[in-house]
């Protein structure tokens, strides 16, 4: 029984793959959101017997109207965008190239920008200091004021004493004497 059923959903599996696509005509193919179609209200026969507050529903539970201005969704399926992309190349080489560029590079290069960034953003927040003159160091001490949080020190002054008694406990916790 299992040998059949997985034979059924092989043959369906295998038949609707397209061997050989067309990039001119398998871009975008239509979609069930590709036709408006106008919606078709209920006979209101059927809803006679129904209370009228259950068929009229408040304005409040009504769904806002959507922007007509919106622009359609792009086509973000990697088959349609790859095609797309080797529809003008000639020879197995250049196909090669724009695949290894499209898969490989353009990713890498993505990623390691990225990276980039939020490390300088990483370092910079770091040292961004409570004690300057930007609008963003105004507004936090402004916030600080507002809550009644005292003010971080604006550097760490090194106390010899305490480093010395720091130095001293670690010493004498961790030795192996």
């Amino acid at each position: 029984m299992s040998h059949a059923a997985l034979g059924i959903a092989e043959t369906i599996q295998t038949a609707s793959i397209k061997r050989h696509p067309s990039p001119r005509h398998d871009i975008n193919p239509s979609t069930a959101a590709s036709e408006k179609l106008p919606y078709e209200d209920a006979d209101h026969s059927d809803t006679a017997s129904i209370a009228t507050d259950i068929l009229d529903r408040p304005a409040a539970l009504r769904p806002a109207a959507r922007r007509r201005d919106l622009p359609p969704l792009p086509d973000l399926r990697f088959e349609q965008s790859y095609l797309a992309s080797i529809r003008g190349a000639e020879t197995w080489q250049r196909v090669t190239w724009i695949t290894i560029r499209d898969q490989v590079f353009l990713p890498l290069i993505q990623g390691t920008l990225w990276t980039l960034a939020l490390c300088g953003w990483r370092f910079w927040n770091r040292n961004a200091q409570l004690h300057g003159n930007t609008l963003g160091t105004r507004l936090r001490r402004w916030w600080y004021g507002v809550n009644n949080w005292p003010i971080p020190p604006q550097g760490i002054k090194s106390n010899k004493k305490f480093a010395e008694r720091v130095q001293d406990f670690y010493t004498a916790q961790f030795s192996s004497d």
